[in-house]
């Protein structure tokens, strides 16, 4: 029998949690651990009931963003889905620092924020559309709420890893043997990519690894 996702929710605002709550409850694949609404009580329920993952708005707990840094000390095995309100360019940054593993605005659809559960469980990142044109494309500091849409995002560990090799200036050739793939694969891995980020060039990937700081300290572009 196949376990199901055990969801531990640190949600400070009432209805926002309890719909949360509903919605975990209506899905065979999920398991709600009783839910939390302060930090004490977040960090006793790690413990007591090993999430895989766990849902939290930073923005209205007294540590901020800092609670995620506490969050991976205590327990390095649960992953992070962000859901709050829009926020600016660098705490969202931030919040991907220091561990948060996808992220989703409060206007996402029940629709994005089941998928998103289940990447975040398989450790695979979840971004909606709008966190990805923020980060990635546009320069304003701030969301504003007429802005894209909220569209769900997913790129893997692997598209990451594609992203990054592509951006150190490998061929597609270069890639597949690196990565033990078939050229074809690498091919379609790319097309797939530029599709989800929307862009269609190299330059597009490339400016998606500088602003998610893919690169390593010692590497150049095309060198």
């Amino acid at each position: 029998m196949k376990a199901k996702i055990r969801i531990l929710i640190a949600e400070p605002n009432y209805l926002v949690r309890k719909g949360i709550e509903t919605l975990i409850s209506e899905q065979p694949d999920f398991d709600s651990c009783p839910s939390v609404f302060n930090s004490k009580d977040l960090f006793s329920s790690m413990g007591l009931y090993h999430p895989d993952v766990i849902i939290a708005d930073y923005n209205h707990f007294p540590e901020g963003v800092e609670i995620l840094k506490n969050i991976r000390k205590k327990n390095t095995d649960a992953r992070i889905l962000i859901i709050t309100d829009p926020k600016n360019k660098s705490e969202i940054s931030r919040a991907l620092e220091l561990g948060a593993c996808s992220y989703l605005l409060k206007e996402c659809d029940q629709e994005e924020i089941i998928e998103a559960i289940y990447k975040t469980a398989q450790n695979q990142n979840f971004f909606c559309s709008r966190i990805v044109d923020h980060l990635v494309f546009q320069e304003k500091e701030e969301l504003q709420s007429n802005s894209s849409s909220c569209g769900g995002l997913t790129i893997t560990e692997r598209e990451i890893e594609i992203v990054r090799l592509v951006a150190e200036g490998l061929s597609n050739k270069e890639i597949a043997e690196k990565l033990f793939l078939s050229a074809h694969t690498v091919t379609t891995h790319r097309k797939n990519i530029m599709s989800k980020l929307q862009v269609n060039n190299t330059a597009g990937l490339v400016l998606y690894a500088v602003r998610n700081d893919l690169l390593g300290p010692n590497k150049f572009l095309f060198s």
